[in-house]
């Protein structure tokens, strides 16, 4: 295994104002990040999800229920207490069109709590759609499913 980063397009600039508008500028992502935890991030629920690099897996865990920063905060530290992840994954939901809304400030505003909190390096996913793609393959917890979405969409993008 080589010790070189990898490179990953980033998610799409929050002021991004369309899809054919140019992406941020890539993401490293070192070569010995092997496990990741997902976030996605809903302010009554946030799905959770593991994954192995080496594996290309993701597993659905119990979706995070708790309103407010400080309960949700618990339960994140909770999660990486156990699975002990080398880095986080959030989505960031945008409109179909590329734009930002309200719930894409939340989204980013939740990853800048966790680099802040937990030292950790967070990177985030471009999330239109998982919710939809979760239902519409019949996931009884459409949050977690979200998650484990986002973090294959993730693993996907790594070479």
């Amino acid at each position: 295994m080589s010790d070189s980063p990898d490179t990953v397009p980033a998610a799409p600039s929050p002021a991004r104002a369309s899809t054919d508008a140019p992406l941020r500028a890539a993401v490293v992502v070192p070569a010995h990040f092997q496990s990741f935890l997902a976030f996605d991030f809903g302010t009554k629920r946030t799905g959770v999800a593991t994954g192995s690099r080496m594996m290309g897996l993701t597993t659905p865990q119990a979706t995070i229920k708790a309103e407010g920063a400080d309960a949700r905060m618990l339960q994140v530290a909770a999660r990486i207490k156990e699975f002990q992840p080398d880095a986080l994954v959030i989505g960031v939901p945008y409109h179909p069109d590329g734009a930002a809304h309200e719930n894409t400030a939340r989204a980013l505003k939740f990853g800048r709590q966790l680099r802040g909190r937990f030292g950790l390096q967070v990177f985030e996913v471009d999330e239109r759609y998982s919710t939809t793609e979760a239902l519409s393959g019949g996931a009884r917890d459409a949050d977690a499913a979200s998650a484990c979405i986002i973090l294959e969409q993730f693993l996907r993008s790594l070479p």
